[in-house]
């Protein structure tokens, strides 16, 4: 079995620079301290990072996020046989690092029926001038960068994560969706920050009123080789009608195409085609709905990613989990 060490893996990843972030070493280490088990397998120039987290009765969920590296997932099936039936895994999800494509899944998979990623996006070409990018965008978001910047919202590099998952933690509040703790977002940035991978973005209040300095918004931005992700997002109860989320998107985007990326994935919206998402979005709150409503505004591409695809090692097991997770 080829399994290589999370250095020898690091290693790796750097000789292909467009391999995706959810592959590099570093996130394999976040999600070792959050209950997940990394296991790097390499063989014949292709190679996985799989992440094993622990089922009860000694079982395990086998998870293959954006992958492989280098090559098709063919060449390396025999291995990723061995390695998820040595941790007894009853199923490896696999979502790989491809938009969707005509046909069903590969021979050995079945189509999955809940993505761990969200499986659908808004992909942004950074090719273009700064001046076609904002042509691009819906006349309303142009509206409110341009408002935000005429209100004196200032946006800053930053490494106040106490700022940021108090701005989380207020954005999950009053959106009703669930956030991840201050511990996560800190090792988050502590890891990938330092490699010039990350870059925490704060929007404030600015100008000479009292209001000046109080931060309104923050995001965290990835890059790697060509592509920027906009993963995680958040923002204040206070002068919303600064439009500070719009003029801290925009300033993100100039970041990544700062940095040579040629694509910004502005990283999950609803699972649903391009036209059912016009038709409701003005209809629609819940869930993912809010933020297509706010990321559509930016003119990118609506894309759905392949899969995700299980390869079923119990079948009894992977019906009695998904009859499980169903409920919930």
């Amino acid at each position: 079995m080829s399994i290589i060490s999370s250095d020898d893996w690091k290693d790796f990843v750097s000789t292909h620079p467009d391999a995706h972030l959810l592959q590099t070493a570093h996130w394999g280490r976040l999600k070792a301290e959050f209950g997940w088990e990394p296991v790097h397998l390499v063989r014949d120039g292709v190679g996985a990072q799989v992440l094993f987290r622990k089922l009860p009765l000694g079982f395990s969920l086998a998870y293959l996020p954006k992958g492989p590296v280098g090559g098709g997932i063919e060449g390396l099936l025999d291995e990723l046989d061995a390695v998820c039936r040595e941790r007894r895994a009853v199923v490896l999800k696999w979502e790989p690092d491809a938009w969707e494509a005509a046909g069903g899944p590969p021979d050995g998979f079945r189509a999955g029926p809940r993505p761990v990623q969200p499986p659908r996006t808004i992909v942004i070409d950074l090719e273009e001038s700064e001046e076609r990018l904002l042509e691009r965008m819906k006349q309303k978001t142009r509206y409110n960068i341009r408002l935000g910047q005429r209100k004196g919202v200032v946006v800053r590099q930053s490494g106040d994560l106490d700022t940021f998952n108090s701005l989380i933690a207020e954005t999950g509040e009053r959106d009703m969706f669930g956030v991840h703790s201050p511990e996560y977002y800190r090792r988050v940035y502590e890891l990938f920050h330092p490699r010039d991978l990350c870059e925490l973005l704060v929007a404030e209040a600015g100008g000479g009123s009292a209001s000046a300095g109080i931060p309104l918004a923050a995001l965290m931005v990835f890059a790697r080789g060509k592509r920027a992700w906009y993963l995680y997002g958040a923002s204040s109860n206070e002068y919303r009608n600064h439009m500070p989320t719009y003029v801290l998107q925009w300033e993100a985007m100039r970041w990544a195409r700062g940095r040579g990326c040629t694509e910004y994935d502005l990283w999950g919206v609803p699972d649903e085609d391009e036209e059912t998402l016009e038709a409701g979005f003005t209809k629609r709150g819940d869930g993912l709905w809010g933020v297509y409503r706010f990321k559509r505004g930016f003119g990118g591409e609506v894309r759905r990613g392949a899969g995700p695809w299980d390869r079923v090692y119990s079948p009894v097991l992977y019906r009695l989990m998904e009859f499980w997770t169903s409920r919930g």
